[in-house]
């Protein structure tokens, strides 16, 4: 499993970043991979679809400072938005480079096939991935056939659950292509990317919102128990999904006048 750097407060700032990295080694789940928003770097300026020299300069010494922080021994990722076009998702790899990142996500602003994707995987040394926003095997398959992107990265719920994404998988395995799985969910759906990692010979790394200060999505669960250790989700047991809601829990966060069930 790995996190997200959203609570990373000024990349700008080596402090800040060796703050966030002495924060994330003193939690219990271990993330050994977190995946951080150029856009971090840039402190609510606009980008896109073009970003600037200027700003890829604060996107380039941001990282940099990320990786000082962190050292060698945890693995960090580009995560962007679908938001640049074709010359800019290149800059934006390529200011990133040398920090030697596990992936750059999503960084063209058509999430389709296009031969665009090719342009960028061919222009940069850092692993391409996507998939979030793409679905079922026939929209995964360019993708794979013209070796536009290095690593998948379908969302159970969105890519045909289950079946829809085993077939995925498949389809992505006759090429040796790894698949990551996307999910921001709550605990169901991510108990249920854990089950489908499971049952995939290539599957590669799953995201998750798990770890947070609050251990709001955590505490869903019935007995609240620690779900990642190391990094790793231990395979839920029990029927179904292995997964207890805890009812008092949800009324308690449900918004007044619906029903959470």
């Amino acid at each position: 499993m790995y996190s997200h750097g959203d609570t990373l407060k000024e990349m700008g700032r080596l402090d800040s970043c060796r703050e966030w990295a002495e924060w994330n080694r003193s939690q219990p789940e271990g993330f050994k991979t977190f995946k951080i928003e150029p856009l971090q770097a840039l402190r609510g300026e606009h980008v896109g679809p073009e970003i600037s020299s200027a700003q890829l300069a604060k996107v380039e010494r941001g990282f940099a400072n990320v990786r000082v922080a962190v050292g060698d021994s945890i693995d960090i990722a580009v995560h962007c938005h679908n938001q640049y076009d074709v010359p800019s998702a290149i800059a934006v790899s390529r200011a990133t480079e040398a920090i030697h990142p596990e992936w750059i996500e999503d960084p063209l602003n058509n999430v389709e096939f296009c031969e665009g994707w090719m342009a960028v995987k061919q222009a940069t040394r850092t692993p391409v991935l996507t998939g979030e926003k793409v679905e079922m095997v026939k929209e995964f398959k360019p993708f794979i056939d013209n070796m536009a992107v290095d690593i998948i990265h379908p969302d159970i719920s969105f890519a045909g659950g289950f079946t829809g994404c085993r077939r995925i998988a498949e389809y992505a395995q006759l090429n040796r292509v790894p698949m990551a799985l996307h999910n921001v969910g709550t605990l169901v759906r991510t108990f249920a990317s854990v089950h489908l990692a499971a049952s995939i010979p290539n599957f590669y790394r799953c995201e998750s919102r798990l770890g947070h200060a609050e251990r709001i999505v955590e505490n869903m669960v019935v007995g609240r128990p620690q779900l990642i250790k190391d990094s790793m989700f231990r395979l839920p047991q029990g029927p179904g999904l292995g997964l207890e809601i805890d009812p008092g829990f949800m009324r308690e966060h449900t918004p007044r006048g619906e029903d959470w069930g």
